[in-house]
């Protein structure tokens, strides 16, 4: 049944697509060009029906969109629960010692911090300890 409402969506939104573009619009639209033959045949009120199918097929359209979510049966579970469960945090910040968690977590984090300043600054020391002879033996080269 979704399916069909689905179709009958699409073709009303086809069919409203080309009687917009029949209409009249403040500069003339397809509908103008058509005027002189209308008048011809005695048919004078095309452009009150043009506004009736429109309003008919923008409605339709409104009607079919609220019966497609109506049997629409996969996405609608009726025996789940409306509010799902809170994900419990990892680091463990509940009331009951979650502040010893988190405090043992900081600490960790710092030392690792100090680890990696400490390994960075003695990569920069080894970088100087081997740049210093070679910046020694440049002046003598270029004399």
């Amino acid at each position: 049944m979704f399916v069909l409402f689905v179709i009958l969506t699409i073709i009303s939104a086809l069919l409203l697509i080309g009687v917009v573009l029949i209409q009249k619009s403040k500069g003339g639209g397809l509908s103008s060009s058509f005027a002189g033959s209308n008048q011809i045949m005695g048919v004078r009120r095309t452009n009150n029906f043009i506004e009736k199918v429109t309003w008919s097929l923008a409605g339709a359209i409104a009607v079919f969109a609220i019966l497609s979510t109506y049997t629409m049966g996969g996405a609608i579970q009726t025996d789940a629960p409306r509010v799902q469960a809170a994900a419990q945090p990892v680091g463990g910040t509940n009331f009951d010692g979650g502040a010893e968690a988190a405090a043992t977590d900081a600490a960790a984090a710092e030392a690792t911090a100090t680890e990696a300043t400490t390994e960075a600054a003695a990569a920069v020391e080894e970088t100087a300890a081997e740049a210093a002879p070679a910046a020694e033996t440049a002046p003598a080269a270029a004399e």
